[in-house]
């Protein structure tokens, strides 16, 4: 016989109490990135790859252009610069994947991430493969402000062709970045961080830079993946290299 009917009976488990403190229904802007990102998980078969670029060659570039240009370099602006030079080397990857047909492109559009307190926004670095260093780093920046002050518009988010996610700021050590439909790829940065190698005289500690390849499977294969990350890696590994390609020989 059990006891009082009103007595919670311990024999079966109640749930536990949860108590509302808010409810937020989603703004337009988070609406549209919920949308298109479902839209990407239903659609995209994503594939991750992940790699440790020795990136000493890039952050000695980056100071070496720090002290030539008369722009501010980030590290972001001379790593743009190198994925647009292995985009050229990996053009299937610089794409969109719509109505069954893998479109390429000739110019290097890269979208580039901005964190707001609503969401997140890409801004177009249109034809990266065409400009100095030094035009990226202000357009990339000029957009930066726009879109942080909410002064932009559609125009600045269409046309990308290759998606840039930096989460390195934030301390961000790997994640899987989502693919931003149509385009076929999304590079996630890290936080860059030093790393003990061998080198000729012993252990050294090389700047690190950890990078996330989110990959469309449907229409590039994991391999295609790997070949670019390991172009990227050959390119950022070589400070004299870049400061070639970017006219700093004279800083050298």
């Amino acid at each position: 016989m059990t006891g009082d009917p009103g007595e919670a009976d311990p024999d079966r488990p109640t749930p536990a109490p949860r108590t509302v403190v808010e409810e937020r229904p989603l703004s337009p802007m988070r609406r549209t990135i919920a949308d298109r990102l479902g839209e990407s998980y239903r659609s995209a078969v994503h594939v991750t790859l992940h790699r440790d670029l020795d990136a000493g060659g890039l952050a000695t570039a980056v100071e070496r252009a720090g002290n030539a240009l008369e722009v501010e370099v980030s590290l972001l602006d001379g790593l743009l610069v190198a994925v647009s030079d292995a985009l050229s080397a990996h053009p299937a990857l610089n794409a969109t994947f719509e109505d069954d047909v893998h479109r390429t492109y000739a110019e290097h559009n890269l979208a580039v991430a901005v964190a707001l307190d609503d969401g997140l926004v890409t801004p177009v670095v249109a034809d990266v493969a065409a400009r100095s260093l030094a035009e990226v780093a202000e357009v990339r920046r000029r957009l930066t402000g726009r879109v942080q002050a909410g002064d932009y518009t559609m125009a600045d988010l269409q046309g990308g062709t290759f998606t840039v996610s930096n989460l390195g700021p934030l301390g961000v050590d790997a994640f899987t970045p989502v693919i931003n439909p149509p385009e076929v790829a999304i590079l996630g940065v890290n936080r860059l961080r030093e790393t003990p190698r061998r080198g000729d005289g012993g252990v050294e500690f090389r700047p690190t830079l950890p990078v996330d390849l989110s990959i469309d499977h449907r229409v590039v294969d994991g391999a295609d993946g790997a070949r670019f990350l390991e172009t990227l890696a050959g390119t950022v590994g070589d400070a004299d290299a870049l400061a070639a390609q970017w006219d700093l020989e004279s800083t050298a």
